[in-house]
């Protein structure tokens, strides 16, 4: 586990940010890779019974043009823009995640406050992108 975290580290530029994305690295390898696949390419090894196949992590911001969807994200993590997925909600952790609050700026310079966890989570995603 943690030769895949270090090789995980190893895509993530450095981020200059008060958000941890060797934190959110590790939360991504506990919470999320077992759907979305350890290089978060939606290839996980519960993606086969799934009945929505999970997403290409490492897409969000070409998906959009470019531009990382960072709020959409937050919320699809905490709840508040749930996504159906094996005829039931994907697993949602703002309960999990909460206190802590930390803000994140938005592309367009709003700040966001969401947990640490899911803000370090953030980070690690958006430095991934392809």
């Amino acid at each position: 586990m943690r030769n895949l975290l270090a090789g995980l580290l190893a895509l993530v530029p450095a981020v200059a940010a008060a958000q941890d994305a060797a934190e959110g690295a590790e939360l991504y390898l506990q919470r999320c890779a077992a759907c979305h696949g350890a290089a978060a390419q939606g290839d996980g090894p519960m993606a086969p019974v799934l009945l929505v196949q999970p997403k290409d992590l490492t897409r969000l911001a070409a998906d959009e043009g470019g531009a990382f969807p960072m709020l959409r994200v937050i919320r699809r993590i905490d709840g508040r823009d749930p996504l159906v997925s094996h005829g039931s909600d994907m697993p949602v952790y703002g309960q999990l995640f909460q206190g802590d609050d930390t803000a994140l700026a938005l592309p367009s310079g709003q700040m966001v406050m969401t947990g640490r966890a899911i803000a370090d989570l953030v980070v690690f995603l958006q430095a991934v992108q392809e």
